[in-house]
């Protein structure tokens, strides 16, 4: 880097930036707006010709605006915040990175006509909001104070998180490993190890630190230790292949535990606004107009794509998880855009795969510039908008959404009792599995849906999209019964979490039990359909006819083989429960004689015993119809020492056995009348 020609570059950067900050604040519009289009017009691909001589070396300038607005944007968001709003922010975080990342990936193998490799990059690249625009946008704004702020800036640090990830993955497939799940845990563990070393020995050393020297009253001394702890952090970030903003981030948390807070603020504003400025002269820089012009229908439609996109995606699950009408709307508003993150997963596309004639790049930067300039308007919308929405709700409307609102709050401070807490994250945890395994269904039939099967059977490869579609959706829905199962179950503990205690239930209770429970069901059943859905995006057949009989074939399946299917389900479940309770069940047994003792009843399983003078002595399990009496099934019985596993029709019950059974409630509470009565 030429020395002359850095500060000549330097000079009129800042000659022009601060002409358009003089402009754009005479008329009143974001400055963020004219900072980006100033840098569009002294691009070298505006004119053919460069107005700066060395651009890299500004780009590597503008790198210090990130660090200086995610610092000051910690300072103003303690860690204990975030443990607040954490109920909000990683929901809608997870939801949206999610759900972006699939539209992006869909609009690129089938509108764009794009790979798998590169419609991934996409997806990925459209996935996370720029956290340095919406600090800009607000500051601006002098919106600081408002309630929704919180949320916004916290959903989009989640998001900053979960993207670590995301490059993981995308990564091991760009470089032909696969979604490596050894690259995304080592990413993610490295990312943990920053996190815990820096807050851990931050909070130990740097207030403190920051504190003494605050007390020598030199605000030269304060500001140089303060830079120095930034960009040091800022560094370690960089080496364990995080961004700077992330390690930037960290420390202005670790500054606002201190008791100088505000002064570090004011000390840092100066340099954040003059690097700043250049941050978002360098995205203009990077946009060459005659290739966004060939691209401009994709450029148009990525940037609806993302505006609505992510505006939705951020505004319902703020609303679902607690938050006012119009702070949801401020929230959607707020993150309908991407940033800095998007070009940077452009560029690791291109320098991975060496793909260097993809119009990817250009494409995901035209549309970063182009959802930058509307995010200001936007945000400034979105106050007369939400004022809207809240005054003209139907009033049936406002007042489920109050009641809504109530009853999550009362679910999230009620004190639930240790075995419903069990209960519900047994029940989460399980819902959460069997997604996984409709996701990895639609995985592997993807994958092998991509190979060549012309040697194996010509005819095989013509209709393997067929097979695979129809053999994928039918292992999806077998697995809708045990979800729907378990979604009941979890509306039951929400319901009882909401009501109270059940034993003496009032009418309203049961009520509530009983709405609750429908809603969750329902709830959980919608995502399951719509990740089935999306999933069928890639695998259904081309032909309408083929996709027809699919579609008749399946519903039939569906209808006739759902109580089927729950059964598999239960036993499925109750093997999965005996299996890892296997070698703890073998050490108990060697050192003492099994007890024949009655276990308290789970809601799909149930031990009875047979007592004296119960009804089932001397019956059989054919004589008693169980099946057909209760709806249960007897999986195994206790005899003694002894564990009689999937007994027959001719089994004899005696007195002291213990029957093992699972079903649903209802069907276990008639079996165990029938054993007791």
């Amino acid at each position: 880097m030429n020395e002359s020609s850095f500060f000549q570059d330097l000079a009129v950067l800042m000659a022009v930036v601060g002409g358009v900050s003089i402009l754009f604040a005479r008329l009143r519009w974001p400055k963020v707006i004219g900072y980006l289009l100033a840098g569009v017009l002294m691009s070298e691909h505006t004119w053919g010709g460069a107005f700066l001589v060395d651009s890299k070396s500004i780009t590597a300038i503008g790198q210090l605006g990130i660090v200086f607005l995610m610092f000051t944007l910690g300072l103003e968001f303690s860690a204990g915040e975030m443990k607040k709003i954490k109920h909000v922010t990683v929901p809608t975080a997870l939801f949206d990175t999610v759900m972006m990342i699939w539209l992006g990936y869909t609009v690129g193998h089938d509108l764009l006509g794009w790979g798998h490799v590169p419609s991934l990059f996409l997806g990925a690249a459209i996935c996370d909001s720029a956290t340095t625009l919406l600090t800009k946008t607000i500051e601006e704004l002098r919106w600081g104070d408002r309630p929704f702020v919180r949320y916004i800036f916290g959903t989009t640090i989640c998001e900053d998180i979960l993207c670590v990830g995301v490059i993981a993955l995308v990564t091991g497939v760009a470089t032909g490993k696969g979604m490596s799940l050894g690259a995304v845990g080592m990413s993610l563990g490295g990312l943990l190890v920053f996190f815990i070393g820096v807050l851990v020995f931050g909070l130990v050393f740097v207030p403190r630190l920051l504190n003494q020297v605050a007390r020598m009253k030199d605000d030269e001394a304060l500001l140089l230790t303060l830079l120095g702890c930034c960009f040091f952090v800022s560094y370690i970030a960089y080496k364990f292949d995080f961004s700077l903003a992330m390690g930037a981030f960290l420390m202005g948390v670790l500054g606002a535990s201190t008791d100088v807070r505000h002064r570090l603020y004011e000390l840092a504003a100066p340099l954040r606004n003059m690097f700043a400025a250049v941050f978002f002269v360098t995205i203009g820089l990077l946009v060459d107009p005659a290739v966004c012009a060939r691209h401009l229908p994709a450029i148009l439609g990525l940037t609806l794509l993302v505006v609505l996109g992510k505006g939705f995606n951020c505004f319902s699950m703020s609303l679902l998880t607690g938050q006012k009408v119009k702070d949801a709307v401020q929230t959607g508003f707020g993150l309908a855009q991407i940033g800095e993150f998007a070009y940077m997963v452009a560029l690791m596309y291109i320098g991975l795969t060496g793909d260097a004639t993809s119009p990817m790049y250009q494409i995901v930067v035209g549309v970063s510039l182009i959802t930058t300039c509307l995010n200001p308007f936007l945000m400034r919308a979105s106050d007369p908008v939400g004022d809207w929405l809240e005054n003209h709700l139907p009033t049936r409307v406002r007042g489920l959404l109050a009641a809504y609102q109530d009853w999550l709050r009362r679910f999230r401070t009620a004190a639930v009792p240790s075995q419903l807490q069990r209960h519900l994250r047994s029940r989460v945890a399980w819902l959460v599995v069997l997604g996984a395994l409709n996701f990895c269904i639609a995985v592997v039939a993807s994958i092998l849906n991509a190979q060549d099967y012309t040697k194996f059977s010509p005819f095989f490869e013509m209709n393997k999209r067929i097979f695979f579609c129809l053999t994928a959706n039918i292992l999806c829905i077998s697995l809708l019964a045990p979800i729907a199962g378990m979604a009941q179950s979890l509306g039951r503990d929400v319901g009882q979490v909401l009501a109270g205690g059940m034993r003496r239930a009032r009418k309203w209770q049961k009520a509530v039990l009983q709405f609750v429970t429908w809603a969750v069901t329902m709830a959980v059943l919608l995502l399951a359909f719509a990740e089935i859905l999306m999933l069928n995006v890639h695998l259904l057949p081309d032909q309408l006819l083929a996709r027809v009989v699919e579609l008749a074939f399946l519903v039939g399946v569906g209808v006739f083989g759902w109580k089927r299917f729950k059964r598999m389900g239960r036993a499925a479940s109750y093997r999965f429960q005996r299996a890892v309770a296997a070698e703890r069940r073998r050490a108990l047994r060697d050192k003492r004689p099994v007890a024949v003792t009655v276990s308290v009843p789970t809601d799909f399983y149930s031990r009875l015993p047979v007592e004296v003078g119960s009804p089932a002595i001397g019956e059989t399990i054919r004589s008693l119809d169980i099946r057909a009496r209760t709806g249960a099934s007897v999986v195994a019985v206790i005899r003694g020492e002894d564990v009689f596993r999937n007994p027959g029709p001719t089994w004899c019950f005696e007195v002291g056995d213990v029957v093992s059974a699972i079903g649903e409630p209802p069907q276990l509470a008639a079996l165990r009348e029938l054993i007791h009565s």
